[in-house]
């Protein structure tokens, strides 16, 4: 089993920050990089359809051979991690926004959340601020349109300074000196946000932590390693479509297959 591969997903191409740690922290490891574009954004989706969409897609990984399951979405593990978890037989970590280490983090006792309209919603999002940042003025930014805007448009584009103009104007106005990146995307344009922001701010994104999580993981189970650094990328969408925003987001191009779970 150590040779089958880690399969990791996401609404797009956000995970794609996530992969590339994960594949830092882990080169012996084969992974299996799923896009659902067909339903993008997930942050616009009702939580029962990505309850729903997100067994699906565990069950149909889990069929095709994978040893391990990185949800690399925020909106997707707020909506559907728990049942995930509840259907599925693998190993599972989840990527969520990193409110818990940003609290630790703060001095000046306020710190930013940027994250997709579903997952600030979510009860899991409202049980992290309340039990680690209940003490502290937590300013919780939802940006509609910034995730898919980053992969058409790309991060550098004029349409993606719009819209971060906006959505960071409450936080500069706080002086947060912690902002979340609440969505895997979003270190794509980690710079641009940052000018936003007082003098010595820090960013905080899970790509570090969910690898460190996985390496433990699968250490625990017995099955770390055994692969080549062999990469797949699938989409449910249209890989013409995709191949372009990969070779710009990731540096290189990469091929990519349709794939449906069913």
């Amino acid at each position: 089993m150590n040779s089958q591969p880690v399969a990791v997903f996401d609404s797009g191409l956000g995970g794609l920050t996530v992969l590339r740690a994960l594949r830092q922290r882990l080169p012996q490891e084969d992974f299996f990089y799923f896009a659902d574009t067909r339903f993008l954004p997930y942050g616009d989706r009702p939580e029962t359809f990505l309850r729903e969409r997100g067994v699906l897609i565990a069950e149909a990984l889990a069929r095709r051979g994978a040893k391990a399951l990185v949800i690399a979405c925020n909106t997707a593990t707020a909506a559907a991690a728990e049942a995930i978890r509840a259907s599925s037989a693998l190993p599972i970590v989840a990527v969520e926004p990193g409110v818990k280490p940003a609290a630790a983090l703060s001095k000046r006792g306020a710190i930013g959340v940027l994250a997709t309209t579903r997952t600030l919603q979510s009860e899991r999002f409202q049980r992290l601020v309340s039990t680690h940042a209940a003490h502290l003025r937590v300013v919780s930014q939802a940006c509609p349109g910034l995730a898919e805007t980053i992969e058409h448009a790309g991060p550098d584009s004029p349409e993606v300074a719009a819209l971060l103009a906006n959505f960071m104007a409450p936080l500069a106005e706080a002086e947060t000196d912690v902002v979340v990146l609440g969505c895997t995307h979003y270190p794509w344009v980690a710079r641009e946000i940052a000018r936003y922001l007082p003098e010595g701010a820090r960013l905080l994104d899970t790509g570090e932590p969910v690898a460190r999580q996985l390496e433990r993981l699968l250490l625990g189970k017995g099955v770390l390693g055994g692969g080549s650094g062999k990469l797949q990328l699938a989409t449910s969408g249209n890989p013409a479509t995709l191949m372009p925003v990969v070779r710009r987001l990731w540096g290189q191009s990469l091929p990519i297959e349709h794939w449906e779970p069913r």
